[in-house]
């Protein structure tokens, strides 16, 4: 499964611009669903028929970065944020456009406030025009993506928010065995407002629809105080601030975990929300949760995750569509 992290983690995509991770999720799941669909938001929508109840899985496929805006007489790039990005993390690292273009992300001021629209990419251009020659308004850049082993099961690098969640539903599919009607969606434009699993989740218009994607954790210094600790399995969403789960869903997921020896937590995000969301208000509404993995530093460049989270979220989706 590692190789399959790696291979998702180490392709740029923000969010608009998934073309190229919907090209590595394609291949990986071609061999294991019965229809395939690209909707006009670009997400995928990938099913196992079934006669059962709609179950729909979702996982957004793209991550936080820039775009650029502007390009100065100097060479120098000017930028926009996509998504919710941590300038502190961000300052002094390594970008890389979709076209493969290397630059590093600087603060224009030190000692003050930082903000994206205060900060610059450097690619080494002496001049604009040596710089247009590299790079365009409206291409992307993403802090360089990566992934290191560490003690104990966990792993650092970004983005795990969320290929690690596109990860578990391939895995997933790989494996599941349902009479259910299966859709695994791997959605678009997630980090800026849930925009791709809108669509996606009326035209499935499921009956139960559980979103998977990072949440916070409590172990770290000035970590949020709640019950969710990496290493001590995923997680079951009761509620963030986009959703309340439906207590009968998250009633059956804990009675799924228990009898099948699967570790979970029980999870309250304060702050944040996921595709879970945009699933619950689609058409006529459906029943809603999450699996979250607990993750540290979440949107910087040094994501944490303990795998046994990440695999105990794997066991317990095959046990759900099963089951429920």
């Amino acid at each position: 499964m590692i190789e399959l992290i790696k291979r998702l983690m180490l392709t740029p995509s923000v969010s608009g611009r998934e073309d190229k991770i919907r090209e590595v999720i394609i291949d990986e799941i071609k061999p294991h669903a019965d229809t395939i669909d690209i909707d006009n938001m670009g997400n995928i929508i990938a099913r196992k028929k079934g006669n059962g109840k709609k179950i729909m899985l979702c996982a957004h496929m793209d991550e936080i970065g820039f775009f650029v805006t502007h390009i100065d007489k100097s060479g120098i790039i000017r930028v926009s944020s996509v998504g919710g990005i941590n300038p502190i993390s961000s300052a002094y690292s390594e970008v890389v456009s979709e076209n493969g273009v290397y630059g590093v992300l600087v603060p224009e001021k030190s000692g003050e406030k930082l903000s994206v629209e205060g900060m610059f990419i450097d690619i080494g251009a002496k001049t604009k025009k040596q710089a247009e020659s590299k790079v365009k308004i409206g291409d992307f850049f993403v802090c360089k993506p990566n992934i290191r082993r560490l003690m104990n099961r966990r792993y650092v690098g970004r983005p795990f928010d969320d290929r690690i969640g596109c990860a578990i539903l391939i895995e997933a599919m790989k494996e599941a065995k349902s009479e259910n009607d299966l859709y695994f969606v791997f959605s678009t434009q997630e980090e800026v407002g849930g925009r791709g699993a809108k669509p996606a989740s009326y035209a499935v218009s499921p009956d139960i629809g559980i979103a998977y994607d990072v949440t916070r954790e409590s172990t770290k210094p000035g970590s949020p105080q709640m019950e969710v600790k990496m290493g001590k399995g995923c997680a079951i969403k009761i509620k963030d601030s986009g959703v309340i789960s439906s207590p009968t869903l998250v009633k059956q997921m804990r009675e799924i975990a228990e009898n099948n020896g699967i570790k979970y937590q029980n999870e309250i995000l304060l702050s944040g929300g996921t595709d879970a969301s945009p699933m619950q208000v689609a058409g006529r509404g459906c029943h809603v949760s999450a699996i979250s993995i607990p993750s540290a530093y979440i949107h910087s460049n040094c994501e944490m995750i303990d795998m046994g989270d990440v695999y105990e979220a794997v066991k317990l989706t095959v046990a759900l569509v099963k089951e429920l």
